[in-house]
């Protein structure tokens, strides 16, 4: 995609979404943080169904501490890899309490501390709860990233690296949400969407047609 299209990409998708928001439902950074972590290899569905009844119980890293392991395992258990997931949750919980007074850190380095908190995850923390102009690159915005021609890259750092090159100031905060909520919805990773894409003139991709 060249450097001119990226413009009239991203103002497309702020027209049709101007205020993008992230999916998982939370209250709180503390809530936020739990739903990212639990969200690896895992749905938005699936885990705004789980912390549902979770975050009701336990909206702070106190009352999660004081569930312990075993019951954040029974409230999870319908999401991937639960028992590991309740074990970083209870132990990031354990640290929040300890080091941050029971608050979510606004830094990349004691985020990543975290059990559990991988880039991705302090990227989410760091763009939505505080405003930090990240870039989480998860399987949608990979794929995005590659297909469109907007920032090719073979692994995810490297697709990082290029939209937070290319992208233009303007649109870094909320690229997160629309680059997101494009690949789910309509740049699929199997039958991209491409009658239904809005930015479809400034993508590389070039669907098949069909010759019958």
């Amino acid at each position: 995609m060249k450097a001119a299209a990226i413009e009239h990409f991203f103002a497309t998708l702020q027209a049709a979404n101007p205020h993008p928001e992230t999916e998982l439902q939370f209250t709180n950074v503390f809530e936020l943080l739990a739903a990212v972590l639990l969200s690896a290899q895992a749905t938005d569905v699936s885990v705004n169904k789980a912390t549902r009844a979770l975050f009701a119980r336990a909206p702070t890293p106190e009352k999660m501490l004081a569930l312990g392991v075993g019951q954040v395992e029974q409230h999870i258990k319908t999401i991937g890899l639960f028992r590991t997931k309740a074990k970083n949750l209870v132990a990031t919980c354990q640290i929040l309490v300890e080091q941050h007074g029971g608050r979510v850190p606004n830094t990349r380095e004691a985020l990543e501390a975290l059990p559990g908190v991988g880039r991705k995850t302090a990227n989410v923390v760091l763009n939505v709860a505080f405003g930090e102009p990240t870039m989480a690159v998860d399987t949608h915005i990979f794929r995005v990233g590659n297909r469109t021609g907007l920032a090719p890259g073979k692994n995810v750092v490297e697709v990082e690296q290029q939209l937070l090159k290319r992208i233009p100031k303007a649109y870094m905060v909320d690229a997160h949400h629309w680059l997101i909520l494009h690949g789910r919805y309509i740049c699929q990773a199997r039958q991209p969407r491409c009658a239904a894409c809005q930015v479809s003139a400034w993508c590389d991709f070039k669907p098949k047609t069909s010759t019958i």
